[in-house]
This record gives structure tokens, sequence and C-alpha cells, in this order.
């Protein structure tokens, strides 16, 4: 293709969530093109219209279209939207700079934060685009597997451009796919960030078969890590305790489709971190995300003592079990703050 012609949507990254709304998009009538690095799987989607690697046996879309050539795709784009891991994204993003017509706007749904430096992923877009950008995030309770299946689905889109994030909103929405819309889109992605490391201490505690009593205190302490965090950032709590939140924590603790829960499901049972990632196959979020979630509790004098337990079990500093007994060992004190839910 050129990059004359118009395509409504590009979507950057072809892993199992890149394909999965790419296929999504396309059968809700709309010229999609899926872009992705390896040429062998942009083959079996253009032409088998499968993505045998992350999404094997599901029969993808005969109008989604695929490509590797990134500046054309680029630049023919209404919008772009970029699935890539965490890692990855402001490399993605630099790349589409050059490239991108004034006025397409950027949305992503991609979880976490830049590594290192704990940056929130519309800061670094921000940075990279300009402030004029129309940008949106998309999170929310979802398995790519069940999306491309088909399955019934509720996410949401948050925006500091309400009219964007109703565009990329109206884009996604269809008979089984339910899209909201939001503004808050530091607590859309704090909350998409951390579920990823709550998910593992969950994953621990049902690996070491603790059982579901410990599972539903650490869900339910968990949301208040992020509550709190977000409260000390200045997110509503509207966000954390809807899809973004709560329905993205529910899901990844409690589905063994969480690559994250599983990391933790093994740990529990005694694997190394070398030997779990290396059987899930894919990047695990996580790993890295853990660190950046402490560095934002440690600025903002927040203590966060199950996401630092996994963080410092991620780092080897302690065994899982040791992990679950210094938690235990905690005094006790009121469920929440005072002032946690008080408005300024």
């Amino acid at each position: 293709m050129t990059a004359e012609v118009a395509t409504s949507v590009v979507v950057l990254g072809a892993g199992s969530w890149g394909t999965a709304l790419a296929a999504l998009i396309a059968r809700h009538g709309e010229d999609t093109l899926l872009w992705g690095r390896d040429p062998v799987a942009i083959e079996a989607i253009q032409h088998r219209h499968e993505n045998p690697r992350y999404l094997p046996g599901i029969a993808l879309p005969d109008t989604l279209r695929a490509t590797t050539g990134l500046a054309a795709a680029v630049a023919s784009a209404d919008l772009l939207l970029v699935v890539v891991p965490s890692h990855a994204f402001a490399e993605t993003v630099a790349l589409i700079a050059p490239h991108r017509r004034p006025g397409t706007g950027l949305a992503w749904a991609t979880k976490g934060f830049e590594p290192g430096s704990g940056r929130f992923l519309h800061e670094v877009a921000a940075d990279l685009l300009g402030d004029d950008v129309p940008l949106a995030v998309v999170t929310g309770p979802s398995f790519a597997k069940e999306v491309a299946l088909g399955l019934p689905t509720a996410l949401t889109v948050h925006s500091d451009t309400p009219a964007f994030g109703q565009r990329v909103a109206d884009i996604l929405h269809g008979p089984d796919f339910r899209a909201y819309t939001g503004e808050d889109m530091v607590g859309a992605e704090l909350g998409g960030a951390m579920k990823n490391v709550l998910a593992v201490a969950t994953g621990v505690a049902d690996g070491m078969e603790l059982g579901l009593n410990a599972r539903a205190g650490l869900i339910t302490r968990g949301l208040n890590e992020m509550l709190r965090l977000s409260a000390a950032m200045g997110a509503q709590p509207e966000t954390l305790m809807g899809l973004a939140g709560l329905g993205d924590l529910v899901l990844t603790c409690t589905g063994d489709l969480s690559r994250n829960r599983r990391l933790g499901l093994a740990l529990g049972r005694g694997q190394s971190i070398e030997e779990a990632v290396r059987a899930i196959g894919q990047v695990v979020e996580s790993i890295q995300t853990a660190d950046e979630v402490m560095r934002l509790a440690d600025r903002h004098g927040i203590d966060l003592p199950i996401s630092r337990g996994v963080r410092d079990v991620l780092h080897g500093d302690y065994s899982p079990a040791e992990g679950m007994r210094r938690l235990l060992a905690r005094d006790q004190k009121p469920e929440y703050p005072a002032t946690l839910f008080s408005r300024a």
C-alpha cells in the first residue's frame, strides 16, 4: 500500500492483544490494517487469516489486512492504536512520529509504565508527539483470546480530549463489546498497570494452595493499595472502582489466561522466575511494573505492602513463602484511612 491510500484504523503490534483488537475493529466494518515486525506472522495474518503463534486456531476476518511497512501504514491512518509491551511503547511512538498525518490521534491498549522513569504512557506520548495530539488509553478486563473469539467484553476508553475518546470508543463498541468512556487518564493507566503486580500475589497464594479466603483478601487489599496510590496522584476513585481498576484486577487475579497470575502460580509452586517466564513464552509486564509501582509509592510516601512484597520476591530478596509470612505478620489497623474518599 502507499501513503496516499487512507486507512481508518492502523493497529501497531501483532501480538495476541493487538491482533484481537484489530480483528474486533475489522468485524465492526472499519477499514483496518495491522502492523507487525515479524514477516512470517504478518504473512499468516494477511493470507491465512490466522495468527498461529499468539491466537492459534482462531479465524480472523478476511477484511483485516496486515503489513510490515511501518511508514506507509502510519501515513495512511486516520487513527493509530498502539498495542505493544510497555517497554517498547516509547520506541514505537518515536517511530510513528515522523509519519503521522496532522490531526491523527493516538490511542493505546498497552498497560504499564515507561521502564526506568515510571512515567505514565500518556506523558511519554505527549513528550514525543506534542501536546496538541489527541490521546486515549484503552483499558479494562479483557483477555485477547476471548475478544478474538467474539465473547462478551466491556472496556473503557479514557482521554483528556473527550471527542477523541468517544471516537475510539465508537470504533470498538459493537454487539458483543461494550466500550465506556472517561477522562481520568492517570487513574485508568494506574489501574491497568498495578493489577498486573497484584495478580502475581494472588497467583503465589493459589500456587501455595492457601485457599480462596486468601485470594479474596489479597484482591481486596490490593484494591486498597490501588485506591491509596491513585488518591495521592489526584486520580478519581470512581476510575479505580470501575473497569480500569476493580474489573481488571478481578479478571487478572482469577483468570488463568493472565500471564501475571501464571507467573505467580509458578513461583508459589516452587519454580524460578526464569523457568516460569520461559514456560509462559510472552512478555510478563509485572516484572518491570513492580519496580515502577514502588518508585511511585516511595515518591508519594504511600505504603503498599502487597506490591512491595511482589517486587521483593521478583528481585529474589526473599521467597514467596517468606513474603506471605511478612504480610500476615503486619500490625492490625483500620481497613481504610478516614481521608481516602474525601474531596478537596
